[in-house]
C-alpha cells in the first residue's frame, strides 16, 4: 500500500468530517432542509441519532451549545430512546427524521419524527399526557422532557407498515439560524 499525499484521507491525514452536510447550491439556503436515516434499535442506535443530529443541527446554523440546539437534541435522544425502550421489535430499525421548515412567522420549526414498528404501545396524547412522578434512578420520565420543551407534540400510526412515529416540533427565532 502506498501513501499518496494528493488522498485527503490517507494515513497522517484527517478526513472533514461534515463536508456533505453542506447545501449542494452556494445561492440561498433552501425553502426545507431534511435529514433521514435507520438506526439500529439498540441504546448505540439512539446515541449515533443523537450525535448526528447534533452535527447536522450545526451544519444547518443552529450552533452547538445554544439553547436552541441543545433543547432539539434533548428531544431527539428522549423520542430515540423511548423508540428503543418501548418501541423495540427484534430485527427491526428504528427511522428517524429531522426538518428544518421556514414558517411565514418569524420562527423557524424543527420537526423531528421517530417512528418504531410497535403499534401495540402507544405513549399518551398531549392532551391526556399527565407527568408522572418517577420512581428513583435514570427512568421513568417518559415524554415529560418531551412535553417541557416542545412547541407541539405527538403520535400517529405508520402510515406504511405497522408501529407508530412520534414526533416534535421545536420552534427557533428566526434570527438564530443562520443562512
Amino acid at each position: 500500500m502506498t501513501n499518496n499525499p494528493a488522498d485527503p484521507t490517507g494515513p497522517g491525514r484527517l478526513a472533514t468530517p461534515t463536508p456533505h452536510l453542506r447545501t449542494t447550491s452556494p445561492g440561498p439556503a433552501p425553502a426545507t432542509r431534511t435529514f433521514a436515516m435507520r438506526f439500529t434499535s439498540t441504546p448505540r442506535g439512539a446515541r449515533l441519532a443523537r450525535h448526528l443530529v447534533a452535527v447536522r443541527l450545526d451544519a444547518w446554523g443552529v450552533p452547538c451549545g445554544t439553547d436552541d440546539h441543545d433543547a432539539i437534541v434533548l428531544i431527539v435522544a428522549e423520542l430515540t430512546a423511548n423508540a428503543v425502550l418501548h418501541g423495540n421489535v427484534p430485527g427491526r430499525d428504528v427511522h428517524l427524521r429531522l426538518a428544518l421548515l421556514p414558517t411565514a412567522s418569524r420562527f423557524a420549526t424543527v420537526r423531528v419524527e421517530v417512528t418504531d414498528t410497535r403499534g401495540e404501545r402507544v405513549p399518551p396524547r398531549p392532551v391526556d399526557f399527565r407527568p408522572e412522578t418517577p420512581a428513583a434512578g435514570e427512568t421513568g420520565r417518559g415524554l415529560l422532557p418531551v412535553a417541557a420543551l416542545a412547541t407541539r407534540w405527538d403520535w400517529h400510526p405508520r402510515p406504511d407498515g405497522p408501529g407508530k412515529t412520534v414526533w416534535s416540533e421545536y420552534e427557533i427565532a428566526a434570527g438564530r439560524v443562520a443562512s
